[in-house]
């Protein structure tokens, strides 16, 4: 690699794939900021495996950053069809909890005004904000993880051969 940096695109995509799909299943997102924050310390990790030279932890914010946002795209795909099994599941946990009482009320009109048709703006809205905090999650990570894995050892020095002494006039 002559030295040089490897890309950081391929370890953020890993990172975020891996984040996003365990921050968007359900039971599993309740630990999302931690998911990210892994995400982006296996990118670093990956990113100082590939590169040559010591990672900084400017290097290390950059791929958790990037990891953030691919994985708040990752969770907003994810979290798509997911949402429909939510809603169902939900749906049959407040019917049989309106079978034990009555003071719940007129739960239907609570629960479908929760649980309505999204708008495409309100989706972009939510993935723009949740972008936004993965992304600093990610960094975060990016930095723990190039604290974690980005020193390099120099390599041994080579023995210089000696030299023989200048001759004598």
């Amino acid at each position: 690699m002559n030295g040089q940096k490897p890309s950081i695109f391929t370890p953020a995509l890993i990172g975020g794939a891996v984040a996003g799909i365990l921050s968007g299943i359900p039971f599993l997102n309740c630990l999302c900021c931690l998911w990210i924050i892994g995400g982006a310390i296996l990118a670093a990790y990956l990113l100082s495996k590939d590169s040559p030279v010591t990672m900084t932890a400017g290097d290390g914010a950059l791929v958790g950053a990037f990891t953030g946002l691919f994985a708040a795209i990752v969770h907003a795909l994810i979290s798509i069809p997911l949402k429909a099994l939510n809603i169902v599941f939900f749906r049959r946990l407040l019917e049989k909890l309106s079978e034990y009482t009555q003071d719940i009320g007129d739960w239907r009109q609570w629960f479908d005004r929760g649980t309505g048709p999204v708008s495409i703006s309100w989706f972009l809205l939510g993935l723009i904000i949740t972008a936004a905090i993965f992304a600093v999650l990610g960094a975060l990570g990016g930095i723990i993880g190039t604290g974690l894995f980005g020193k390099k050892t120099p390599p041994p020095a080579q023995p210089q051969p000696p030299q023989a002494a200048p001759p004598q006039p």
